[in-house]
């Protein structure tokens, strides 16, 4: 029943806002992003619980999950397999890359190639992925989770804008309060082990809450509302490079993951309104002059959305 997957979604976030002490926000923005199918790009300074979002999620699920860690001397073999001529059956047996699993932690991902980057692209828009021309389908549910440093530039390859666009969002977790920052450090100097992470929901499960979460009513006056928010972002001279209609879809789809979440069956315009600060801004490029008066694409976005008026 869906009431029964709503508790074992909220189970899921417990048990993960039981390791990454005071970010609930970010874990609930992380599970609707899977629930609604996209993959998340978490940028922030080291030490801040990227990888312990990516892992604690991962193993929370009784799923496979692969974790590489990206270098300049990644290859793209390494990311979607190699097919490998074996003498005994005289023939190329292909052997699979990291994306042959339900989650992937891609960590540090700018500090690869960008031929290497590429290699996500077919697997995180088809899920599959081509080697010697045959086609391999990808394990469903599907998510990557890819973390950058936002500070390091020396050695690393900013993502295209194709890449970006295929991230559903892109969060910040940030520090932790000075209560939750307390906290963490008393459970580190007294020893005491987080709770054990153990699978609360299958992939069945997730795949089920897809369905679910599909479901859930946009009304038109909704969709306008977010269609114009996208249609903005397309007109203003701050932005020389708009959302794309693949950002529109997917803002609808986490809108719906997070009514879901919220146990209703629509989608009001303040779901839309918050979502999008968080599905767009990694989209957009900004023009010639508002990089020399070093704008910010959240605040000129932000502005766009306070100039359109809300549904009732």
């Amino acid at each position: 029943m869906v009431t029964d997957r709503r508790e074992l979604a909220e189970k899921l976030l417990k048990q993960i806002n039981s390791v990454l002490i005071g970010k609930e926000e970010t874990t609930r923005d992380v599970a609707a992003c899977f629930f609604a199918g996209g993959h998340v790009l978490l940028e922030d300074v080291p030490g801040v619980g990227k990888t312990t979002l990516a892992t604690a999620l991962a193993k929370s699920l009784d799923c496979s999950f692969g974790r590489i860690q990206f270098t300049p001397d990644t290859l793209p073999s390494d990311v979607i397999g190699v097919s490998i001529y074996q003498m005994q059956k005289q023939e190329f047996v292909y052997q699979p890359g990291v994306v042959m699993n339900h989650v992937i932690l891609a960590d540090e991902i700018n500090r690869t190639s960008p031929k290497t980057q590429s290699g996500l692209l077919e697997a995180m828009e088809e899920k599959q992925v081509t080697v010697d021309g045959k086609i391999y389908p990808l394990p469903e549910p599907f998510l990557v989770i890819a973390t950058e440093n936002p500070i390091e530039y020396v050695g690393t390859y900013p993502l295209p804008e194709a890449q970006l666009d295929r991230f559903m969002m892109k969060l910040s977790i940030g520090y932790p309060s000075k209560e939750d920052e307390l906290r963490m450090a008393s459970r580190f100097l007294t020893g005491e082990a987080a709770s054990e992470i153990r699978p609360v929901m299958t992939t069945e499960d997730v795949l089920r809450i897809r369905e679910d979460a599909a479901k859930v009513t946009v009304s038109e006056k909704v969709l306008s509302y977010a269609e114009e928010i996208i249609h903005a972002t397309r007109t203003t001279e701050s932005l020389a490079l708009g959302a794309s209609p693949r950002a529109f879809l997917q803002l609808a789809a986490a809108a719906r993951a997070e009514a879901w979440l919220d146990g209703r069956d629509y989608v009001n315009p303040d779901d839309i309104k918050s979502l999008a600060m968080k599905v767009l801004p990694h989209r957009l490029v900004l023009s010639s002059e508002a990089r020399i008066r070093r704008d910010q694409a959240s605040d000129i976005l932000r502005t766009l959305i306070g100039r359109i008026r809300v549904p009732v």
